[in-house]
């Protein structure tokens, strides 16, 4: 099992707040494990950007980050547009990272690797020619 498989594994636990957000150190030793993923600061946070072939697949990738978010009652900063999506994580109640903020780093990665399945075409025509 790799670092990443073992971190995406785990399941967060509530973050209550009152402890002090990971040190740089410690984050930089997790960052190993959740490759593609940066750190950036103000305030520190994960974040890792996600290429597409069009909008659709990165909306889609988008609602599923975004379902898994909200499986595991931990929720990320997501922002998407025609093939891109970009996700970022840090733990509100502490301003800063936590465990979790990787865990999740490394079940988004997991979700990245997966094959795109196109949603059912249950929306209908979207397409320009059909608004008419």
């Amino acid at each position: 099992m790799t670092a990443q498989q073992d971190l995406a594994s785990k399941q967060c636990e509530p973050c209550r707040g009152g402890v002090p957000p990971m040190d740089r150190a410690m984050a930089r030793e997790y960052l190993v494990q959740v490759p593609g993923w940066s750190i950036l600061d103000n305030p520190d946070r994960l974040e890792r950007e996600f290429r597409f072939a069009d909008f659709r697949q990165a909306q889609d990738f988008a609602m599923r980050v975004g379902d898994l978010c909200e499986a595991e009652g931990h929720h990320a900063e997501i922002r998407y547009g025609w093939g891109h999506c970009a996700v970022a994580f840090w733990t509100h109640k502490i301003n800063g990272l936590h465990e979790n903020d990787f865990v999740m780093a490394a079940k988004v990665g997991g979700l990245a690797d997966a094959p795109y399945t196109a949603p059912a075409e249950s929306m209908g025509d979207v397409s320009p020619t059909a608004r008419g």
